[in-house]
């Protein structure tokens, strides 16, 4: 299956600009019908804490966008909104992917909103690791600080994980911890990983880019550097399979008590 991540330097609280920076990129792009194509967290605002600029309307034009592509590409599309509401009635980031023909294939709630940067003063959290069928694969999205914890990734592994698409908008001063942590994943739950990060910056922070796909072994396919790009690589689902079985390390975990 074709992985295509979609890197651009997101336009600040304005959604029409996104909308037609993507298209832009991906006119004339040579993505095979079937393929993943993959967008950054929020990825038609930036990360933004007011979420009267974030917050999708009605319809969610956002995931209209999504179902577009997923339409004109024939591929599955996913990609970083924020909708639903909490128990409080704050929004949740989420990451979404939608078929070809319109069906939502998954919708993920961050499970950890980054406190540190008071995302969680504003955003809810989500509290369930979610997995989709695509191309071969069973796929687990997770949103930029749900990278930092382990133990959902082994979760989504329990339910039969074989490719994690992590979108992202993953500051500068942080960037050695992405790519490290994006091979982590990788190869301590024997999977593929796509990450996507957005470059550019906004009113607060610089972004490196670096989206990469990495295959069970944790070798890098393809990275992107601090430029708009996309960054594709084509992965094997069998590879997964292969790895798994060759060396069965996930046969021996044990929990401790």
């Amino acid at each position: 299956m074709t992985v295509v991540g979609v890197q651009w330097a997101v336009s600040w609280e304005d959604k029409t600009a996104n909308f037609n920076q993507v298209r832009r990129m991906l006119e004339g792009a040579a993505i095979p019908p079937g393929s993943l194509v993959v967008l950054p967290e929020m990825f038609s605002t930036g990360f933004s804490l007011r979420v009267d600029r974030t917050r999708q309307g009605e319809p969610p034009e956002g995931e209209e966008f999504l179902v577009a592509l997923a339409r004109e590409t024939g591929s599955a599309v996913l990609g970083g909104v924020v909708g639903g509401r909490d128990g409080e009635g704050k929004p949740y980031n989420q990451a979404v992917a939608f078929a070809p023909d319109g069906r939502l294939l998954a919708r993920y709630s961050k499970i950890h909103p980054f406190r540190f940067g008071d995302e969680a003063l504003h955003y809810g959290a989500g509290d369930a690791v979610v997995t989709f069928e695509w191309g071969g694969f069973q796929i687990a999205p997770f949103v930029c600080y749900d990278l930092r914890f382990p133990e959902i990734f082994r979760s989504a592994v329990d339910q039969g994980a074989t490719l994690f698409a992590v979108i992202a908008q993953w500051p500068l001063g942080r960037a050695r911890h992405w790519s490290t942590l994006l091979r982590a994943r990788a190869i301590e739950n024997q999977s593929a990983v796509v990450g996507v990060n957005r470059c550019g910056t906004d009113p607060q922070l610089e972004y490196p880019g670096r989206t990469a796909i990495v295959d069970p072994q944790g070798n890098t396919l393809a990275e992107g550097d601090d430029t708009p790009r996309l960054v594709q690589a084509v992965l094997e689902p069998g590879a997964v399979a292969e790895w798994r079985a060759s060396f069965p390390a996930l046969r021996d975990r044990r929990w401790p008590v």
